[in-house]
């Protein structure tokens, strides 16, 4: 191509129409899918502070923070693995696909850890029960400015923002959006290559349920 076509193929995209709206809304593909189910987004707030007054969260990367609401039947103890589990990521050139931490059965963690009974959290968990099969389930806050890595989780998730803010994104095998914290249920098929990231200025805070399927083969 000659200079002048390549100055006119740039200009052909810089006059376009930029969409700055679209991106302060949600935007489902069949990879983040609001669910119908919708719970009380208030309700929800005032649980968290309840339960932030009896307990802290626990750092389980940088920047990431994880509450575990679910235990195994009967234990009294939590581990910190349990808090993360298994994933399977790339971590260089070669692309090589590898996996990370211990295989957690999702079934186990039926038991709801005690602070959060009584609580409108309780209400969620049955319902979410009722509905899906339901593994771990675990209040999750990332930190402003801050990313979790690229990978693939075993089994898919749903979740349910409480606190969020526009730069907060969700991405799923590159297709990527916000999740407005309105009392809405997403399912998300993690299984698929993601990544969740915080660019606003406030940190963001969602419910996340593991969906207790048997782990996904490729």
């Amino acid at each position: 191509m000659s200079i002048s076509d390549d100055t006119q193929e740039l200009n052909s995209y810089i006059n376009k129409k930029v969409d700055i709206e679209s991106v302060a809304s949600f935007k489902g593909n069949e990879h983040i899918i609001k669910l119908s189910l919708k719970f009380d987004i208030k309700k929800m707030r005032k649980a968290l502070d309840e339960v932030k007054a009896k307990s802290e969260f626990k750092t389980a990367a940088s920047g990431f923070h994880a509450l575990a609401m679910t235990r195994r039947k009967d234990s009294s103890a939590e581990s910190d693995k349990d808090l993360v589990g298994r994933y399977y990521t790339r971590v260089d050139e070669s692309y090589k696909e590898v996996s990370k931490d211990e295989l957690v059965d999702e079934t186990l963690f039926s038991e709801l850890v005690d602070i959060f009974k009584g609580t409108y959290f309780e209400t969620i968990h049955n319902e979410l029960c009722a509905r899906y099969p339901i593994g771990r389930v675990r209040i999750l806050e990332k930190d402003s400015y801050n990313c979790n890595s690229w990978h693939r989780d075993p089994e898919p998730r749903i979740h349910i923002p409480i606190y969020t803010n526009p730069g907060a994104l969700l991405i799923v095998n590159h297709h990527c959006t916000h999740l407005p914290a309105d009392g809405s249920v997403y399912f998300t098929d993690t299984r698929g290559y993601h990544t969740a990231l915080n660019g606003g200025t406030e940190s963001r805070t969602h419910l996340v349920a593991t969906l207790a399927y048997p782990e996904y083969q490729p």
